[in-house]
């Protein structure tokens, strides 16, 4: 079966996950992640794509980003590709691909699903090695900035994140209070097939006002075979 081609709506929210080949730690060490937020960075600047979110994992990097025109996110990732990997592999003395084939990605409806997916974004950093060279300031993801305990001068921040509050003090004490709660295994299950198969998350609304955009299926076809038509009068 063909593959379809991947999900990407200009001017909408996605989600999007890149795998390390083979689930394989490289990213190290403070030094690392740095590199990549600075890469990232500048490809988010040059391709015109509105960074919101991201968390970086020693195996996986999930980005929560809206890109301004339709082959953006791709354009950002093969930047970051040609830029970071080049230096990774000199650091490291490695060489060969770093990613697991291509990014995966998926359009989500930012009601009601920018919180879930903010958290589910920025939870990937909890999967950090022990490293006790590091201190709180490390930027594994982007929640030190959402808290307003640092200022990451690439995150755009979403309208459903400024709707949080009518004051800076407010929008941090009520993303911190989000971010507190614990996700229903059933919620991250939904959020990471969706992103990993490239499905719309969405309410059945969304996915309609999508489909009059994108020429591809936003849904799985359901299980089996269909039915077979009987001729008329074969009964």
């Amino acid at each position: 079966m063909a593959r379809l081609p991947r999900l990407s709506a200009p001017g909408h929210l996605h989600l999007t996950i890149q795998q390390v080949h083979q689930r394989e730690p490289v990213f190290a060490d403070a030094a690392d992640r740095r590199a990549y937020l600075d890469c990232l960075a500048a490809a988010a600047a040059r391709h015109e794509v509105a960074i919101h979110g991201y968390g970086i994992a020693p195996d996986e990097v999930r980005l929560l980003a809206t890109p301004a025109h339709a082959q953006a996110l791709g354009q950002m990732v093969q930047f970051i590709g040609r830029r970071f990997v080049a230096a990774l592999n000199r650091r490291h003395g490695r060489r060969g691909a770093l990613w697991d084939g291509r990014f995966r990605a998926t359009v989500v409806e930012p009601m009601p699903y920018f919180l879930p997916c903010l958290r589910f974004v920025e939870h990937a950093a909890d999967a950090r090695p022990d490293d006790p060279g590091d201190d709180d300031a490390v930027p594994w993801s982007s929640s030190e900035h959402h808290a307003g305990r640092r200022s990451d001068g690439f995150v755009t921040e979403h309208a459903c994140y400024w709707a949080l509050g009518n004051t800076p003090f407010e929008r941090e004490a009520a993303y911190r209070s989000a971010m507190r709660a614990t996700a229903p295994d059933a919620e991250t299950q939904g959020i990471a097939l969706a992103s990993l198969h490239g499905w719309v998350l969405g309410s059945p609304g969304f996915e309609r006002l999508l489909s009059t955009q994108l020429a591809r299926r936003l849904r799985p076809l359901a299980a089996g075979r269909p039915p077979l038509k009987r001729p008329a009068g074969s009964e």
